[in-house]
């Protein structure tokens, strides 16, 4: 595994990626209060037969930990996301895979008064870049639904592949929802997805 130790902080102008904190819990529940609305159409939900078979829901506290203990095992990137210096959303690097795959997915969200700016392509790209550069990750998914426009305008931002559809494929907002694949493979942007999204009007 090629895997730097976490904690991993990367950086491009006002907008910068660090590792989630239990000191982060006041602001980013003051962040998601207010973009519950905002984030609630695209936010994973617990389906029945989780609740049935024990799955909880987590607290942040619980969730940080978690989170904190599989980036130690290199199976997530949990990075807050933050623009000049304030808390604003998050970018996970989650699934990651090593051997014969060596492949993850990316999900992120972001306060809605910042969506449009820029900010979250670029924080994409950061992490696409790491993934690829650093880790040597092969192959990154992200899983958007078709009627999500602000997430499917980043990909489109970054240039990844529509690969397909993946019916019933999370359970969101209260049902299994569809989503689209986009993919991004080592190779796809010699130039990197960072240099990309910085020629790009925002």
């Amino acid at each position: 595994m090629a895997m730097r130790p976490w904690p991993v902080t990367l950086a491009l102008g006002d907008v910068g990626l660090r590792p989630l904190r239990q000191t982060d819990a006041r602001r980013w529940r003051e962040v998601r209060r207010r973009n519950a609305e905002w984030l609630r159409p695209w936010e994973a939900t617990l389906p029945m037969e989780g609740l049935t078979s024990g799955d909880v829901i987590p607290t942040f506290s619980m969730m940080v930990r978690r989170l904190r203990r599989e980036a130690r095992e290199g199976r997530v990137l949990p990075w807050a996301l933050t623009y000049q210096g304030d808390l604003v959303g998050q970018v996970t690097v989650g699934g990651i895979t090593w051997g014969s795959l060596r492949s993850a997915y990316i999900g992120y969200w972001i306060d809605q008064d910042l969506a449009g700016r820029g900010i979250t392509p670029t924080a994409v790209a950061m992490a696409l870049d790491y993934c690829f550069e650093d880790l040597k990750l092969h192959r990154i998914e992200i899983n958007i639904r078709p009627e999500n426009a602000a997430s499917l305008r980043v990909v489109e931002k970054l240039g990844l592949r529509l690969e397909g559809d993946r019916t019933s494929y999370l359970h969101i907002d209260g049902q299994w929802r569809d989503h689209l694949v986009f993919v991004a493979m080592a190779g796809d942007f010699p130039e990197g997805l960072t240099s990309r999204v910085a020629r790009q009007p925002h």
